[in-house]
């Protein structure tokens, strides 16, 4: 290939950046994505979590050990809990149930418990819904907990459990501070942007408070983010999850297949 038409081709290789942290081996199928089209993956989380302290939990007032169900939507919400126990000395029964968004959060106890599908349940399709059809099925004698960040509790998740008639506690044992990803932005042309939490959509405008889409493509997972993005006047043209696409990778798998046709 001559240098002109090397140079072409680097052109056409649109950047997209994820707003996540970097997968950890380079066999997710993030990178798959990689090899069928011409793009590269940049990642970056516009969030970091910070856990609360177990003395500022407390004025919760909320005692672990009399929730029989707990309810985890990220791996960081199970680090979290883990870390709350030991700070706090909790004892928490080996018949507590364990309800996950999706199946690899899930496998994900396995870090902190003997893993038994008697007592772990998760969604089929990695919604709310699927998760919530679960839990209403196991919710007769149980308390549930609900753990999550000071600042970005899923709405849909906590009127679903009022509406199937749980009893349940939220508890807040992190929360979300925005990064600084304001340099990042400004030297990178990015083709396309994923976000994953409402908090992502919230540090982009924080970072840059006039900031205008100008043909810029947006993909987000779960319905919050959805509509955080929308409620900021955003486009969001790759959605996610749906029944075809249950993950932000299949999501953007059958968005680059379409244009490439």
């Amino acid at each position: 290939m001559s240098k002109t038409g090397a140079k072409k081709s680097e052109a056409t290789i649109q950047r997209i950046l994820i707003t996540q942290p970097r997968p950890e081996t380079d066999k997710s199928p993030y990178f798959e994505l990689e090899r069928k089209y011409p793009v590269k993956l940049d990642f970056c989380p516009f969030i970091r979590l910070e856990g609360i302290p177990s003395k500022d939990f407390r004025k919760q007032k909320i005692e672990l050990a009399l929730h029989s169900g707990i309810i985890f939507t990220s791996r960081n919400a199970i680090d979290h809990f883990f870390r709350m126990v030991e700070e706090m000395k909790a004892s928490i029964s080996p018949e507590t149930k364990y309800f996950c968004i999706t199946e690899a959060v899930a496998l994900y106890l396995q870090k902190f418990i003997l893993y038994r599908k008697r007592k772990v349940f998760y969604g089929s399709d990695g919604t709310n819904k699927s998760m919530l059809d679960v839990i209403q099925k196991q919710k007769a004698n149980v308390k549930f907990l609900y753990v999550c960040s000071e600042n970005q509790q899923d709405n849909e998740i906590v009127n679903g459990l009022k509406n199937i008639g749980c009893d349940f506690n939220l508890a807040f044992m992190y929360r979300s501070v925005p990064s600084d990803v304001k340099t990042l932005l400004a030297e990178t042309p990015y083709a396309m942007i994923c976000f994953f939490t409402p908090s992502g959509v919230q540090s982009l405008f924080e970072n840059i408070p006039k900031f205008k889409q100008n043909g810029l493509v947006f993909g987000a997972f779960g319905g919050n983010t959805i509509k955080a993005m929308e409620d900021r006047g955003l486009q969001v043209e790759i959605k996610a999850p749906q029944p075809s696409a249950p993950s932000m990778v299949a999501a953007l798998d059958q968005y680059f297949a379409a244009k490439k046709r």
